[in-house]
């Protein structure tokens, strides 16, 4: 018996050890899973609210403020995850974040976070207005993101936070700009939305929420395709309390020659029978957003927003024009070809420019950088009238250019 009990002692001993390793891997376990549901649940809910509320994709910074995703609708339903200086970071969805300032950020006590959020029908059709309309049965209003596409041209949507349950799409012939809509769920709660167009040229969108449908509404091609057709907005840069930069001999304000540019501009385009829209015609202050809230407002076919360059490098000069999204390059474009045809030196051609008169999607826009006011030979142009009416003349034909360009286009 006595020899027994040493085999016998070493198999308790050892069954002992598995139980004891099963039991630490089963605690471990548990505090594993109750630490990520304590995460999860570290956050609270809050709607968008404010003044054109936007997303940017992180912390970055420059004088025009961070990249952004773009605008998105008020009283979209947000997780606030954490908190950093003036902004929020908030969670889109399982696999992305953004950050968005804390003015934009309501707390909403009262919404119940359901646990997943569907689309479901949606509907295409076409307006006897400028628009056809998308409209996407949404659960609830979550964030979302866009962006364009050419070649062929085409308006993506990303909708977070939200699984397809989308089988139903009608799509009627009254439809005159979307050629098709489909969509992926290319992540668990990413649903993306391709909207095919019918025309190269990019003519502008916009998306809010109508109760529980996003509408997406997309802008026709005119059917007469004429430049003296189109409404064209100007926008003299700066004014008022915002004086932009200054001469370097002259000391001339940017506020007050921009404004002398933009009346050159509409001087010329009224002269052949364009109708235009003036952000401002006096020495007035008038905030960037409320800009943007006023030419969606008013809803022109083409902006040009006119402003003078400065550096702190007095060698650097020439013009310069920008936008924001590729659909839009080409006016960009014809401006500065147009520009370089009068002596000015190519400063470049700058895409994704995050300032805010370029944000908007609504309608075809472009800005100008006439000249750099901290460069002599710039300024010496800049301040005299000849060269004003000339660069009124050039944003003329360069306009008059991106139309015969779009007509020699062919359809998609």
């Amino acid at each position: 018996m006595g020899c027994l009990c040493i085999p016998l002692f070493f198999y308790y001993f050892h069954a002992m050890n598995k139980i004891i390793i099963l039991i630490t891997c089963v605690a471990f376990a548990i505090s594993v899973k109750a630490q990520e549901d304590t995460a999860a649940k570290h956050y609270w809910l809050a709607k968008t609210k404010g003044k054109l509320p936007s997303l940017a994709y992180g912390l970055g910074d420059d004088r025009l403020g961070g990249a952004k995703l773009g605008y998105i609708d008020t009283n979209v339903l947000l997780k606030v995850i954490d908190s950093t200086g003036h902004l929020y970071h908030v969670q889109l969805s399982k696999n992305h974040t953004a950050f968005i300032d804390k003015s934009y950020i309501q707390k909403d006590t009262t919404v119940k976070e359901k646990p997943f959020y569907l689309t479901n029908s949606w509907k295409a059709n076409g307006t006897d207005s400028c628009y056809d309309i998308l409209a996407i049965s949404v659960d609830e209003r979550l964030p979302y993101k866009s962006w364009m596409e050419i070649n062929p041209s085409k308006i993506m949507l990303q909708i977070y936070g939200v699984q397809s349950n989308t089988n139903w799409i009608t799509q009627l012939q009254s439809l005159k700009e979307i050629r098709n809509v489909y969509y992926k769920q290319i992540e668990d709660d990413v649903v993306e939305i391709t909207i095919d167009l019918k025309h190269q040229q990019h003519w502008g969108y916009s998306i809010a929420y109508k109760g529980k449908h996003l509408i997406i509404k997309v802008k026709h091609q005119p059917e007469n395709l004429s430049l003296k057709k189109l409404v064209v907005a100007i926008d003299a840069g700066h004014g008022g309390n915002n004086l932009g930069t200054d001469g370097i001999n002259t000391k001339e304000l940017e506020k007050t020659l921009t404004l002398v540019f933009a009346k050159a501009v509409q001087k010329i385009l009224k002269a052949n029978g364009i109708k235009t829209i003036m952000t401002r015609t006096t020495d007035t202050s008038f905030d960037i957003k409320d800009r943007v809230l006023f030419l969606q407002e008013k809803n022109p076919d083409v902006l040009i927003s006119l402003h003078l360059n400065s550096s702190s490098n007095a060698a650097i000069n020439g013009s310069s024009t920008y936008y924001k999204h590729i659909g839009f390059r080409t006016l960009s474009q014809n401006i500065l070809k147009r520009m370089l045809e009068i002596k000015m030196n190519e400063f470049g051609n700058v895409g994704n420019f995050n300032f805010t008169l370029n944000a908007p999607t609504d309608f075809v826009n472009a800005l100008l950088e006439i000249g750099f006011f901290s460069n002599i030979d710039d300024e010496k142009k800049i301040v005299t009238s000849k060269f004003q009416t000339k660069v009124a003349q050039q944003v003329y034909k360069a306009l008059n250019d991106w139309v015969k360009q779009i007509k020699a286009q062919k359809l998609n």
